[in-house]
């Protein structure tokens, strides 16, 4: 049996989401909801997902899992207003708490628990999940990070960042826990899969403003990929990817994505004036510390 699939763009942060339906029982699963987030105001909201909540509505769908490819340093998650909202479960890599790990040392979060704790369900390699009478495969992806996981359905994978549209390439590795090696032997995973399987990806950045895109076959990442094609070897890529990296920013949203990520989407708690606070590290030069 396929699914039926739905996708939703996001346009503030080139994020895809999908919606991924059992044609037989209605069960879905939600992989990498997106919340809306205005860093220059601090405002944080919803309206961008109420597409996909009156899809979900208007076709009786009733929401099983809310399921994140990685912990994602681009934009907010969605995930705990979805199970506040549907009474779904959240689900993630069990490599999640590297991750947590080493963000609450970075943002001094004393009292938080870097254990995993904040989601339903923490998935390792070959897992299952039913969602009606659909089987999702977990298959794990590292390299872009370390908790990266694809969800393959059927015919269909979900891939995260790990490959982006064969003209904007693969993801990056310089976060805490990438690397190029590890991206490179995931990718060929992906490959392995089949080159008729069809790949759903996690952003889209429309190069040259071309028109949005969120789907090709494992084919034509082998054919087209402008930096992992199926001639690409392993030292070549490794080269290029961390050659690439070095010259990149840090992603605009990455500090709030994260405090709020590894936490499955929860606010922080508010403080004494009923505020919610996010922090900044900060890196001064020197002369301005003295």
């Amino acid at each position: 049996m396929q699914p039926v699939i739905q996708h939703f763009f996001h346009p503030a942060t080139f994020t895809l989401t999908y919606v991924v339906s059992c044609p037989e029982t209605q069960a879905c699963v939600i992989i990498d909801p997106v919340l809306d987030f205005d860093i220059s105001s601090g405002e944080i909201g919803c309206d961008s997902a109420q597409q996909m909540l009156s899809y979900i509505k208007q076709h009786n769908l009733k929401v099983v899992y809310s399921l994140e490819t990685h912990a994602h340093a681009d934009h907010v998650t969605g995930a705990s207003y979805l199970r506040k909202h549907f009474n779904c479960k959240i689900a993630c890599s069990e490599q999640i708490i590297k991750i947590q790990t080493e963000f609450k040392s970075l943002f001094n979060f004393e009292e938080f628990a870097d254990n995993g704790c904040q989601f339903d369900f923490l998935l390792k390699d070959n897992d299952t999940l039913d969602v009606g009478k659909l089987t999702i495969n977990v298959m794990s992806t590292p390299g872009h990070t370390p908790d990266s996981i694809t969800y393959v359905i059927g015919e269909h994978a979900f891939i995260g960042d790990t490959l982006f549209m064969p003209d904007s390439g693969s993801a990056r590795c310089d976060f805490p826990g990438g690397s190029a090696a590890l991206l490179y032997q995931s990718i060929q995973k992906i490959y392995a899969l089949g080159d008729h399987i069809k790949l759903y990806m996690c952003h889209d950045y429309q190069p040259k403003g071309r028109e949005l895109r969120y789907q090709c076959t494992v084919e034509e990442q082998k054919l087209y990929n402008i930096q992992i094609s199926h001639q690409i070897t392993e030292t070549e890529y490794i080269e290029k990817r961390e050659q690439r990296d070095a010259g990149l920013s840090v992603p605009r949203l990455i500090y709030p994505s994260l405090q709020l990520n590894i936490n499955a989407g929860d606010l922080p708690e508010a403080e004494s004036n009923q505020r919610r606070y996010l922090k900044l590290p900060l890196y001064p030069a020197q002369a301005l510390i003295k």
